[in-house]
């Protein structure tokens, strides 16, 4: 399917997201039904910011979010492509609404002084309150809305020209190399033309690799966007995200065992099915002494070798998503080896890869006798350089987390201390219960993480 010409501006179909917010909202609607949480806005690039016109944009674009449903089409695409989302949880999305006005509040504070004017800038708070279930889709949707925002306002010197090409190349570059990877860009794209135009170059180079007769080893697996699979014919990508352990953790105040908690409700969802583990929330090391751990019975009785599974034999393996990945990949090997777990496993990047990351981490990982994988977003969609010199039109570096569950503080202690995020007082306490230890990534500069054009 080519890119189209012309688009609707904004997010016009719920399935425009990301497909772990459906898992976790299937595996939310099992177990937590009921509970309150609150989501908050952080702009990593704070020197770069909307101006009033931007923020108005947004704020229209947000309540806007009420009118859209999913649609009949869309339900029987995700029942025959996405079988681990059980029927009563697509009935649950079928008649599923989103109530921006009541869930959402946006403020634009202007910065300076002086007259306002639609050029001023400003900072912007967003926030969400609501039940779990309904407010966990608002997150990709209203970062993609706010990227397109500054994008559509503030730097303006730019064009979709040659964004097919620029991602076709792309992936001939990565397929040639072996790389296994999917398109993980929801959340930072410049706009949803750019998104659907990277998907149409990326199918490209997938066509290109698998009738050029050069023998490439590279696949593109799919997109992390549910919606663009469905519109490009491709899979779907994803298990889970920061968020599930976070907030089993607020719910629970169990911080010590919240990582095995949130596996074996996991488990109990999806059984044998999505089974990449998500290491970082708080800290790789505590996260792999709940690896360790029996997993539950029921869920995969007579379904796998092992008479009593551990959930690091059970997980097919696991997702890197901050530190330093390179000594995360020595960690996993000494960590299987340390159970005798001789079965392949896989190791999946997706923290701020370009073509290169990609390729030495490959070479890294397959050393390591693991299965590489990648989930690429920002490089592919928001990679732009301004007409008027050439230099790289940088990416806003944004992201919302949850804040609050059932009246609890969340929050996320990384492998690198820059994606830390919460109350201090409740983060200091929590790394003396799961014995954290700060770590620093020199590739970690949160406030200047796209600024080079390479790749």
């Amino acid at each position: 399917m080519a890119a189209t010409d012309d688009h609707p501006e904004g997010i016009f179909s719920l399935l425009d997201t990301d497909l772990y917010k459906l898992t976790m909202q299937c595996a939310i609607l099992k177990f937590f039904p009921d509970v309150q949480v609150s989501y908050q806005f952080t702009n990593r690039t704070p020197h770069m910011k909307l101006t009033k016109e931007a923020a108005t944009w947004l704020q229209n674009q947000i309540a806007k979010l009420e009118n859209i449903t999913v649609t009949d089409e869309e339900i029987s695409w995700l029942k025959k492509n996405c079988d681990y989302l059980n029927d009563s949880y697509l009935e649950y999305l079928r008649g599923f609404r989103l109530r921006p006005q009541e869930q959402v509040k946006l403020k634009f504070t202007p910065t300076g002084s002086g007259e306002v004017t639609d050029s001023t800038p400003g900072d912007i708070d967003l926030s969400i309150h609501g039940i779990w279930t309904e407010t966990i889709l608002y997150e990709i949707p209203l970062l993609a809305l706010t990227s397109e925002a500054y994008f559509k306002f503030v730097d303006k010197d730019w064009n979709h020209d040659g964004q097919v090409a620029k991602a076709k190349d792309k992936g001939e570059r990565l397929l040639e190399a072996g790389c296994v990877f999917s398109e993980f860009g929801s959340r930072r794209r410049r706009d949803y033309k750019t998104h659907e135009m990277v998907v149409q170059g990326l199918k490209e180079a997938q066509k290109e690799a698998e009738t050029n007769g050069k023998g490439w080893k590279g696949k593109l697996t799919g997109t992390s966007n549910v919606h663009m699979a469905m519109r490009f014919g491709i899979a779907p990508v994803g298990t889970v995200a920061h968020e599930w352990f976070m907030g089993i953790a607020a719910i629970t105040q169990n911080y010590a065992e919240a990582n095995e908690q949130a596996m074996h409700y996991w488990i109990e969802t999806f059984g044998r099915k999505l089974l990449i583990a998500l290491t970082d929330t708080f800290g790789t090391p505590a996260f792999l002494r709940a690896f360790a751990k029996p997993a539950p019975k029921g869920a995969i009785n007579g379904e796998l070798d092992w008479n009593e599974p551990t959930y690091a034999q059970v997980f097919t393996g696991v997702r890197q998503d901050s530190g330093d990945p390179l000594e995360f990949v020595q960690l996993m090997r000494t960590f299987y080896n340390s159970q005798a777990i001789k079965e392949p496993k896989t190791i999946v990047f997706s923290d701020s890869l370009n073509i290169d990351r990609c390729i030495k981490y490959k070479e890294a990982t397959e050393k390591a006798h693991f299965t590489p994988s990648f989930g690429i977003g920002t490089f592919l969609t928001n990679d732009f350089l301004h007409l008027s010199k050439n230099e790289k039109s940088v990416p806003l570096n944004i992201v919302i987390k949850l804040s609050k569950a059932n009246g609890h503080d969340a929050i996320k202690l990384s492998d690198d201390k820059g994606k830390n995020m919460g109350d201090d007082k409740l983060m200091r306490s929590v790394k003396e219960q799961v014995g954290y230890t700060e770590k620093t990534w020199v590739g970690g500069d949160e406030a200047h993480r796209w600024d080079k054009n390479d790749g």
